[in-house]
């Protein structure tokens, strides 16, 4: 599996060195709440076995450990698997990381990862209605809203009422700052 990175992001892929930094971010109910497959509490065994399970990169499964370029330090995780529905993507930080613009940073280095290298035209994603964070986050990378549901959250042990997004590349590409060094002409191109 790749490693990328982003101003001030690594993302590479997840080592039994991350997970002390598991245990406390997730084991934390208000990050473990906002996520689908997470249970609370969140222990070792959880962390070791989500380490483990890893393994050898899978077809359809793009996993990685969200870690500060300034110092290493562990601050969340983001990935991007496929399911019956194509391709979703979710991430997580911990609290301390919160409104520092992370979670922005890296769902848009995976999207980039995502369209231009695994050339996938959609992604979708999903946010639980009392966590309008995230909704930010998707809108900020042109995500569009695209139906709600009633998602199960482990961690609650309740269904949650979860706003479905879509994000297609060429919504993406619209969304993409001229910063990044891809011409007016190049981001016609890529979203033909």
């Amino acid at each position: 599996m790749c490693t990328l990175e982003s101003e001030r992001l690594i993302l590479r892929p997840p080592r039994p060195g991350d997970i002390a930094g598991m245990i406390v971010w997730l084991g934390d109910y208000s990050v473990s709440k906002n996520l689908s497959r997470v249970p609370h509490p969140y222990n070792e065994e959880d962390a070791e076995n989500f380490v483990a399970g890893i393994g050898p990169r899978r077809e359809g499964r793009h996993v990685f450990s969200i870690l500060r370029k300034e110092d290493g330090v562990f601050v969340g995780g983001i990935g991007l698997h496929e399911d019956g529905a194509g391709f979703e993507f979710g991430y997580w930080l911990g609290k301390p990381f919160w409104g520092q613009g992370f979670a922005t940073e890296a769902a848009h280095r995976l999207m980039r990862f995502a369209f231009e290298d695994l050339g996938l035209a959609e992604v979708h994603a999903g946010w639980f209605h009392d966590n309008p964070a995230s909704g930010h986050v998707l809108a900020k990378l042109g995500a569009r809203h695209n139906g709600s549901s009633m998602r199960e959250s482990r961690a609650r042990g309740a269904k949650v009422l979860c706003h479905e997004m879509l994000l297609t590349r060429a919504d993406f590409l619209r969304k993409r700052p001229p910063s990044e060094g891809v011409s007016r002409s190049d981001r016609q191109k890529l979203m033909a």
